[in-house]
């Protein structure tokens, strides 16, 4: 079996991987590292879970190490561009693990915290920036960051940068950048527009794909739970009290929904915590900190906001409303099952969301089984929603008597009115959370 020190790797890197417990290399490092160490450009189809961070990480610093030299006032040498400040976060914390005997300048540039603090640390000359692209743009409007001396740029999550509206911002960051440098492109899925970006930016790539496009992963056990949506909340709490459900996300499609549920939990008591673009960049690294350490056992998120969040240990996946987005159920599942493990994958889909699940299960090519929750009499899942018919008091319509069906009841939650998404972090128009507290980021 393949080992890290068969890839090429110097002792400094080796001493830090072995310090993690880390031998042997999983498909994607194994696959990357060699042509990465070699300056070639990489196009990387993967999803999270898979080691990718490394893959990348380890071969960067190498090449830092080979030219060890302080990036002048201003100047980034390796920039990473990630959708969401979880993410950037991990990926920041990465490179000073893999790098703790290289004494690199590491610093993560996101958004939700005072911009004084990075303006300091940017100032200095830095090795490793690991951005997301709105707060990035806005210290290069500023003149606080340069990257025309940048040596390596790495966009990661590319087709969650799209789901975001980020495409736009990317291309300006990406003309500010030399001509002459090494890109890095990793994407779970390749949606026409992401795949024009990667032509644009990649010379010769070396194409790595450790995962089929749009597929999930193996080890994952998945069930569909055909439910009212009156009732969604009422099976959400007997599938967490189970005693096999140790450690769980939950997903949501909105905010106001994430902090609906997590409320609910509580009454029931079970303990949860929301995660969500509303939060401060404080109040999200507590709810996510508690999650790690086991102190709260539920996680309620919506999808911008999970984004990037890598937890070990998490059993189970509840999909509380399905996404709108059939990629995003890919991702959303993604956070059971890491490193070899089994999980499972729970979706509550009410009659309104039948046409998501048709979506996904298209995407991902396989039947998702599925057990019927709903109540006695409720329409059979082969049939159709019916209209409502008019002239029935509080909007219902009057049920025939003696017809021998029971009298529809109008509309369920969420049918009138198709469910809005998050508001997104994008530079384009978009709103993004305000200024929080001040930054940290900045390694020794």
């Amino acid at each position: 079996m393949t080992q890290f020190k068969d890839l090429g790797l110097v002792e400094t890197l080796l001493r830090a991987l072995a310090e993690e417990g880390y031998t042997h290399p999983t498909p994607i490092q194994a696959q990357s590292i060699p042509s990465l160490l070699q300056g070639r450009d990489l196009l990387g189809i993967a999803q999270t879970g898979t080691g990718k961070t490394a893959a990348f990480a380890l071969p960067i610093i190498q090449r830092l190490l080979a030219n060890p030299r302080r990036s002048d006032p201003g100047f980034v040498r390796v920039l990473v561009l990630a959708p969401t400040r979880e993410l950037a976060a991990q990926i920041a914390e990465s490179f000073r693990t893999y790098g703790r005997f290289a004494r690199l300048q590491v610093a993560c540039i996101v958004g939700g915290v005072s911009l004084g603090p990075q303006r300091q640390v940017l100032a200095r000359g830095l090795d490793v920036v690991v951005a997301t692209p709105g707060r990035l743009l806005d210290h290069m409007g500023t003149g606080n960051v340069r990257l025309d001396r940048t040596e390596v740029v790495v966009l990661d999550e590319a087709d969650h940068m799209l789901d975001l509206g980020f495409v736009v911002p990317i291309r300006k960051i990406v003309a500010k950048l030399p001509r002459e440098r090494q890109n890095l492109f990793f994407s779970a899925t390749m949606p026409k527009e992401i795949a024009g970006l990667a032509g644009d930016m990649l010379r010769n790539p070396v194409q790595v794909s450790v995962t089929p496009v749009a597929t999930t992963a193996e080890r994952i056990k998945q069930e569909v739970f055909h439910v009212e949506a009156t009732r969604k909340r009422e099976l959400l709490a007997e599938l967490l009290k189970r005693p096999e459900v140790k450690r769980t996300i939950v997903f949501t499609r909105t905010k106001r929904g994430a902090d609906k549920v997590t409320e609910y939990l509580g009454t029931c008591g079970i303990s949860a915590v929301a995660i969500h673009g509303n939060k401060s960049q404080g109040q999200r690294e507590r709810a996510l900190e508690t999650f790690r350490a086991g102190r709260t056992p539920v996680l309620v998120a919506t999808d911008i906001a999970a984004r990037g969040i890598d937890v070990d240990g998490v059993t189970h996946v509840v999909n509380y409303e399905l996404p709108d987005v059939a990629e995003s159920y890919v991702h959303r599942i993604g956070r059971t099952a890491r490193a070899g493990s089994d999980g499972a994958a729970f979706t509550l889909c009410d009659d309104a969301e039948r046409h998501l699940l048709r979506a996904i299960e298209k995407l991902t090519r396989q039947s998702i089984p599925a057990t019927d929750r709903r109540q006695p009499g409720a329409r059979p899942l082969s049939e159709p929603p019916r209209a409502a018919a008019p002239g029935g008091r509080n909007g219902k319509p009057q049920g025939r008597p003696g017809a021998g069906k029971p009298a529809h009841t109008g509309p369920r939650p969420g049918q009138a009115k198709a469910p809005s998404r998050e508001g997104q972090f994008a530079r384009n128009g978009a709103s993004r959370p305000r200024p929080a507290r001040e930054a940290g980021g900045f390694s020794r």
